[in-house]
This record gives structure tokens, C-alpha cells and sequence, in this order.
């Protein structure tokens, strides 16, 4: 059984807030001589959409919905967060579909889910623990299922106070003086002791990262990271434009360990494309914390490729939550393309402003359109490695220094003058400069 809570406080501050922000804005658009008619929080995911895309969350997990309770109210109860008239209706609900299992598209405190369980004769998990169920579920390589199962022990350690039910407590007269605290105490200690011991796991997992790094940056190959909301078609870009075969699939949260693949641009530059884990509204601060390691391609960057889903309703929302997370990761200041995926479901009508939108670059990585526009603009955004313009008189007998340049570059003119090969070129300036000593006595030109 699934319950979506929407709090109007919250909501209507929310907008308070989103409303100060765009008259800010708009003044200063005025002063500056400029228009601007853009919300910078990029709407708010109504209750409607919140619950189909809790309810998606829940499928992910492998749950089966037996019913969803929604309810509107100004503030959370402190208590329970949903209040006791609606916590009587969820007590009602789970005895007439035999849930086993109740989920909160919410956080729930430690004291809430002590007070909600106590009521409830089945398990409660709320919003930051079903994702994190997902993300076990999900984690393939061995560091990926130790930064789950680090996550999941901060998680857990502040909430281990719901069990003290089970535990004798401390009494104020003979033989009433039991064990009281100390089987919590001892829990802590071995949870944080294991949290250590991840923790130093993962800083050897960062070194060999660290190493395998600089062996790649002893050849300047950037790197261009997909990212975006989770089910935005980034895997799906990701195949298409490298041919690697990674999981595809409809259900949030499918790929969660990082993929990188080498791909040539057309200017013959070589990047490594690199597919990371799907953003989510309230992406909980532990997965972000916990996922540094797996999210490093992300902050080493050159290029970022906003993947965005063209064809949701929610669109705008999504990309505002994506935004917060870079931002988070204190990379929102990196070059960003806006990726509108999957203009293929788009409507004729949504598909006109979609493509009247020239800072967004449409494709539809299922049906492999646009791709080519897409490579283009990476091309264009890279400023590491520039593309330089040369010219070189090479012996016929260095077949491998022409092979690396016809394969490397670009061919602009070539002929043949006796045993010397004259060839004007324009590509990487890493590739170029290893044969200065062909190279005409004209300096070449840097192509910006």
C-alpha cells in the first residue's frame, strides 16, 4: 500500500519563494534591457504526478500495489506525519487488502515511524528507503554495493531506537533492572565500525580510480557525462552513440554503475562518454554523499549532456531537480547541453516548440535521429585538446605517422610531391604536435 502526502505550507511557500525569485529576476532582465519569462524552479511536481512516479518507484522495488491513499494537509504531524485520522484510515486500508508492506513517498523521522508502526501490525518504509532498496537491487560491481550498503547504515543508524520495543528497559525496583540500552549501544558500535571499514574500502576503491585517472590524462582523452532524471533515455543515448549494449530498461534507477566508453567525434577527437546514475526528486543527501566515488566522472568532466525527457509533462521540474544535485556536487558551473530525448512521443504540437528551443539539441536515441547534431555540439563545447590546423610534408616511408594522422584527423588536401607526402590537416593538437618535425614552417592554426 502506497500513501502520498502533499503539504500545502510547504507548497504555498514554495511558490512564495519561486514568485520573489522571477520578479528578482525579471527587474534585473528590464534593467539589463532584456526579457526574461523563464521560472527558475521550473514548476512543482503536482500531487498527481508525485504519485504516479511513487508509485513507478514502488514497481521498480518489485512491490505490487494493492491501493494508493493520498491526502493533502498544511503541515506534517510531528507525531506521524499524516495525522491520526488519516493513520486510523491507513490502519483500516491495511486490514481490508492485507498489505504487508506500507510505503511513504515521503521521510519519515525516527519518532514518526515508531508512532506508525506501533499502529500498524506490517512493515513501514518511507521515501529515502525504498530508493535505497532500488539501488541495492541495482548495484552490480562491488563498489557500487558498497556505497549501497553504506548509505543504507547511515540510514539506519539514527532509527535504531524502533526496535528498543523488543529490548527490557531499565525498571526502578528488584529484578525489574534488564539490559536497557546496552543491545542498542552495541548495534551503534557495530554499525559505525562497519561504516569505517566501507569507508576505508571506498578510499581504496577512490586510489586505484585515482590511478587508472592518470594514466588517461597521460593522453588527454575528456571526458563528456550523461546525466539527467532518472528514466530520461540515458542508456538508451548512451548505446546508440557507443554500441556498448548497457542495460536498457523503463524501470527508475536501472543503470546505478558508471559505464565508460571511448567514442570518436567528427572532428576524429577521442572522448570517454560516461552513462552515471539517474537523479530523482529528494534524492536522499546520504546516496549523494555516498556516491562521490561513482559520481567523480561526473565532477572530472569537460562536457555534461543534460539527457531531459522532451516527451514528459514534468519536463521543466525534472530538470530544476537535476540542476539542484549539480549543484550539490558543485558542478553547475561545467558547459551543459540540453538533451531533449525522446522527441519521438512528442505530440506535433509539442514537437514545434520543442525544436523552436535552439539551446536544446532534440534526438531520439531509440530511433537514432539527431545523433549526428548531438556529436556536433560536444565537438563544439570541448575546449580541452583543441582542434588546430596544420600542414606537413611527410616521407612516403613514414607509413606510420600518415596512418596515425589519416586516422587521427582530417584530411583536408593531399598530394604527392616525389617520395614526400604534403598533407593540410585539421585535428586534435595532441595528435598534431607529436609531428612537429613535419610540419611546414608555417605555425598552425588554432581552429576556435
Amino acid at each position: 500500500m502506497i500513501v502520498v502526502v502533499e503539504f500545502t505550507g510547504e507548497l504555498r511557500k514554495r511558490k512564495q519563494l519561486t514568485a520573489s525569485a522571477r520578479l528578482a529576476r525579471t527587474a534585473a532582465a528590464v534593467v539589463a534591457g532584456e526579457e526574461d519569462l523563464a521560472d527558475p524552479a521550473g514548476g512543482t511536481l503536482d500531487i498527481d504526478a508525485s504519485r504516479a512516479e511513487f508509485e513507478e518507484l514502488a514497481r521498480s522495488a518489485g512491490a505490487t500495489i494493492a491501493t494508493t491513499l493520498v491526502q493533502r494537509r498544511q503541515w506534517p504531524d510531528p507525531s506521524s506525519l499524516v495525522g491520526q485520522g488519516k493513520l486510523d484510515e491507513i490502519v483500516g486500508a491495511v486490514a481490508s487488502t492485507n498489505a504487508s508492506l506500507v510505503l511513504f513517498d515521503h521521510d519519515l523521522t525516527p519518532s514518526q515511524l515508531r508512532n506508525i508502526e506501533a499502529r500498524l501490525p506490517c512493515h513501514v518504509i518511507d521515501r529515502s528507503q525504498l530508493i535505497l532498496d532500488i539501488f541495492a537491487r541495482h548495484a552490480r560491481t562491488r563498489e557500487g554495493q558498497l556505497q549501497v550498503e553504506l548509505a543504507q547504515l547511515e540510514y539506519q543508524l539514527p532509527r535504531l531506537a524502533k526496535r528498543g520495543r523488543a529490548m527490557s528497559q531499565l525498571g526502578g525496583g528488584i529484578g525489574t533492572r534488564g539490559p536497557g540500552e546496552t543491545q542498542l549501544e552495541t548495534d551503534r558500535r557495530k554499525i559505525n565500525l562497519r561504516i569505517n571499514e566501507i569507508k576505508s574500502q571506498l578510499q581504496a576503491v577512490r586510489r586505484v580510480r585515482h590511478q587508472q585517472r592518470q594514466r588517461r590524462e597521460a593522453v588527454p582523452v575528456p571526458v563528456v557525462a550523461l546525466v539527467g532524471y532518472t528514466n530520461a533515455g540515458k542508456s538508451t543515448l548512451f548505446n546508440a552513440l557507443t554500441e556498448a549494449g548497457v542495460l536498457e530498461s523503463a524501470r527508475m534507477f536501472a543503470t546505478l554503475d558508471p559505464k565508460l566508453r571511448r567514442l570518436q567525434l567528427p572532428s576524429r577527437r577521442k572522448i570517454l562518454l560516461s552513462d552515471t546514475v539517474g537523479f530523482i526528486r529528494n534524492l536522499p543527501h546520504t546516496l549523494v554523499t555516498s556516491f562521490r566515488a561513482t559520481l567523480e566522472e561526473v565532477e572530472r568532466s569537460e562536457v555534461l549532456l543534460h539527457v531531459q525527457d522532451a516527451a514528459s509533462p514534468m519536463r521543466e521540474e525534472q530538470k530544476a531537480q537535476v540542476e539542484k544535485v549539480l549543484a550539490e556536487l558543485e558542478v553547475s558551473t561545467k558547459p551543459v547541453i540540453q538533451v531533449l530525448n525522446k522527441i519521438d512521443l512528442v505530440s506535433p504540437q509539442g514537437l514545434v516548440q520543442v525544436l523552436s528551443d535552439h539551446k536544446a539539441t532534440p534526438v531520439s536515441a531509440l530511433q537514432r535521429s539527431g545523433l549526428d547534431q548531438l556529436l556536433m555540439a560536444i565537438d563544439a563545447a570541448l575546449v580541452v585538446d583543441p582542434l588546430v590546423e596544420s600542414s606537413f610534408r611527410i616521407p612516403q616511408s613514414e607509413g606510420s605517422v600518415l596512418a596515425s594522422l589519416e586516422g587521427g584527423a582530417i584530411i583536408e588536401e593531399k598530394r604527392f610531391e616525389g617520395n614526400l607526402v604534403f598533407l593540410r590537416v585539421r585535428g586534435p593538437g595532441s595528435l598534431l604536435s607529436r609531428y612537429g618535425r613535419f610540419r611546414e614552417k608555417d605555425e598552425s592554426v588554432r581552429l576556435d
